[in-house]
């Protein structure tokens, strides 16, 4: 076991060879790197499982051997200021690992299909191996100054992957306010880092925790002082994992690649914040205050986060508030103290969600074959609907990730939330209250999200929220399923097609179509199907590359939630997940314990499945498929007597529509006071500048000129016109100047 510890160390460093090759062999041999793109990305795959099976082996040791190993060594020496560098092997440490592992296998994987046609093919995958090398660094760091310079690599490779398709303005925007929003957190947390170190003299965890904990408990250092620098590491967490108030820039960084938004901003990278902050947790402990704090900036992300996800049109930016609500859940777990619950929550939405991103990058990518690529339609949830006959297996995976998120039993995330929400019961009723509401909605916006993707069919007719015909394709189908009944009724569906048909042609010949686009090109079979003397390509299921992960991940979604169940106790009363925590005894905390109680399990399982249940009854109402394309229907396909509709549709769903669709008004609030408050005070700095400081220095000069060409003609040369002058001066200075000081 030592032996292994003992050269752990290199685990940071095993990828990091893929992205060094690659950006050598494109800026010194392109064409020659490019023929090798193949066995480049079987290389980064294959150094990734490397890593996986260290981290498998690190694992088992601790759940075999229940031990904390740390090696550090000195990195800096200078009189009394010194730092060190090393690493820390530690349950929590061992749960990243897997999770970077595993997922990153799966879509680096999935990546090799979905990227296949894309001319930032090796550039993809060198972003990738470069980020996973610094997430491994950043989990298996044993000091503060070390997370944030790993924390700093991270945010640069997030930089670089959404803003991967850089010639679309729209993501160079989405790219520059992640990066932008991430810089307000971590600055806070440099700040922090700086004042810890000031108040204890060390940047490690092993002496930090103990040392304030001393400082506190003998009243000898400034509390208030304290409670800032925790507020000030806590920013960072607070922007890495897209909490209120940053988290505005979680659902524009799904303009990249969708297997990036599977892999940073759902498993690995937003999961950060809650990393620091279960690492950082003995200190925060031990400072008044500073848990309820977190414990509100949760509660406030979940019930934010849900609400801004009940009305998206765009699926992955859908998933993307998903997101942000379960974060929400484990910092608020951590805020409350069930730091184990928080770590199983993280572990089970991970898989979970991954699945999810994996499963919407399926769909995209058969909606390219009927809208080509276009962000904006591919995804469009409005333009999708009875795509089951078409992707059965994307379908049958998506549905049980949206199971596992609802929390329905017995997939992964019904075990974890179901802790998060007894122990809520246990810190505070109107917590509780709030988490299980939310709980109700995150069953909604999931299956709401599933109906209008793959139930459904080609509905001609409808209306948006306000009540008005709309020509805009917001909840139909572009195929359909009804197929040729359907289409024949009217002729508007001809005429959407015959006007594709002018802008692209060959969708609707018998032929293999090649699409020629900005930064990517595809190169697919499509469906063609004949209807009314037109042709028009139907979806088809992604490639067995895309899908084995997905599949692979599922399982996971399936079983992975069964190692913290309270069921799968052995003979010392501790499940699998509880046995791996024991080294970190904080992890274990009696609320922890009390939720794991069989029949408190059952009761508490009882009442959060029956609100998981009433979100989904109500997703299926609003949203269940209708069959009649000749009615005039409203957005939610209501069903109910007029005059309850008018009320519902006016007075409550216009409302919450509006709100979530605007993103709760945050956004635009943040252009308002800080981005036109900046600009204004750009500009009228920019005027003082021009207008009052160099005209004032401009007068000065031309003054100086002035006064310096009619003086020139004061000198003659003659003494006596200088004798005359000087004369002259007196008399005044004293019949006028000495008088007059005299009367003072």
């Amino acid at each position: 076991m030592e032996h292994t510890y003992q050269y752990s160390w290199i685990i940071p460093f095993i990828t990091l060879p893929i992205p060094m090759v690659i950006g050598g062999g494109l800026l010194l041999f392109p064409t020659a790197t490019k023929k090798f793109r193949r066995m480049l990305s079987f290389l980064s795959v294959f150094l990734l499982s490397i890593v996986m099976l260290f981290a498998i082996n690190l694992l088992l040791q601790q759940i075999n051997r229940h031990s904390i190993y740390q090696s550090v060594w000195s990195w800096t020496i200078n009189n009394d200021f010194y730092l060190e560098s090393g690493f820390l092997i530690d349950p929590l440490t061992s749960i990243m690992l897997i999770l970077i592992t595993t997922v990153g296998m799966m879509v680096l994987i999935y990546s090799d299909n979905y990227m296949s046609h894309d001319k930032g093919y090796l550039r993809f995958f060198a972003y990738m191996s470069f980020f996973n090398s610094s997430m491994v660094g950043l989990v298996s760091s044993s000091n503060l100054i070390q997370i944030y310079f790993f924390w700093e690599l991270v945010g640069m490779c997030s930089y670089l992957l959404i803003g991967f398709w850089f010639t679309r303005p729209v993501v160079g925007n989405a790219c520059q306010k992640a990066f932008i929003t991430n810089r307000v957190g971590d600055f806070g947390f440099l700040l922090g880092i700086l004042g810890i170190y000031w108040i204890t003299g060390s940047l490690e965890f092993r002496d930090l925790f103990e040392i304030v904990k001393n400082l506190i408990h003998n009243n000898k250092v400034d509390l208030l002082f304290v409670t800032l620098c925790s507020l000030l590491l806590f920013s960072g967490a607070i922007a890495k994992s897209a909490q209120f108030p940053l988290h505005i820039w979680l659902p524009d960084a799904m303009e990249g690649p969708t297997p990036i938004s599977a892999l940073i901003h759902a498993a690995t990278m937003v999961a950060a914040g809650v990393f620091l902050v279960a690492r950082l947790l003995p200190l925060f402990r031990v400072i008044p205050y500073i848990m309820n704090f977190i414990a509100l900036i949760g509660l406030v992300t979940v019930l934010l986060g849900a609400t801004l996800a009940l009305a998206q049109k765009d699926i992955k930016k859908g998933l993307a508030y998903s997101t942000m609500s379960q974060l929400g859940y484990m910092i608020l777990a951590l805020g409350m103290g069930s730091a184990r619950s928080s770590l199983f929550h993280l572990i089970t939405h991970a898989y979970s969600k991954a699945l999810l991103f994996l499963g919407s990058g399926s769909i995209i990518h058969s909606m390219e074959a009927i809208v080509g690529y276009s962000p904006h339609k591919s995804q469009n949830m409005g333009l999708m609907g009875g795509l089951t006959k078409h992707v059965p297996i994307t379908k049958i995976s998506f549905l049980l990730g949206t199971l596992s998120l609802s929390g329905i039993p017995p997939f992964a995330c019904f075990w974890s939330k179901d802790e998060i929400l007894s122990d809520s019961w246990l810190y505070s009723p109107i917590f509780a209250i709030i988490a299980c509401y939310t709980a109700g909605l995150t069953a909604f916006y999931m299956f709401r999200i599933y109906l209008l993707t793959f139930e459904g069919h080609l509905n001609i007719y409808f209306q948006d929220y306000s009540g008005k015909k709309s020509s805009s394709f917001y909840s139909i189908s572009l195929w359909g399923k009804g197929g040729s009944r359907l289409i024949k009724k009217t002729n508007s569906f001809l005429t959407f097609l015959k006007i594709n048909t002018n802008k692209r042609a060959s969708f609707f010949l018998k032929k293999t179509y090649r699409a020629d686009l900005n930064v990517r090109k595809s190169s697919s079979t499509f469906h063609i199907s004949y209807l009314n003397n037109i042709f028009f390509p139907y979806p088809q299921e992604a490639n067995n590359t895309m899908l084995v992960p997905m599949l692979v991940l599922a399982s996971f979604t399936l079983f992975i939630g069964f190692i913290g169940s309270p069921f799968n106790q052995e003979e010392e009363g501790l499940d699998i997940l509880s046995k791996l925590l024991i080294p970190s005894l904080y992890f274990l905390d009696q609320n922890s314990k009390e939720s794991r109680d069989c029949y408190q399990f059952l009761t508490n399982a009882t009442f959060s499945v029956s609100i998981a249940f009433f979100g989904i009854f109500i997703a299926s109402f609003l949203y269940k498929p209708v069959y009649s394309s000749l009615q005039n229907l409203d957005f939610l396909n209501l069903t109910v007597k007029k005059g309850f509709q008018k009320i519902l549709r006016d007075k409550i769903i216009y409302l919450i529509y509006d709100w979530s669709y605007n993103r709760g008004y945050i956004d635009a609030l943040y252009a308002k006071s800080l981005t036109s408050g900046l600009r204004r005070l750009a500009e009228f700095t920019h005027f003082f500048d021009k207008q009052i400081i160099d005209r004032i220095i401009n007068g000065l000069g031309f003054s100086s000129f002035f006064l310096g060409e009619g003086i020139k003609y004061l000198g003659g040369g003659r003494i006596s016109s200088y004798l005359l002058f000087y004369l002259f001066s007196i008399f005044i200075f004293l019949f006028l100047v000495v008088p007059f000081s005299f009367n003072f």
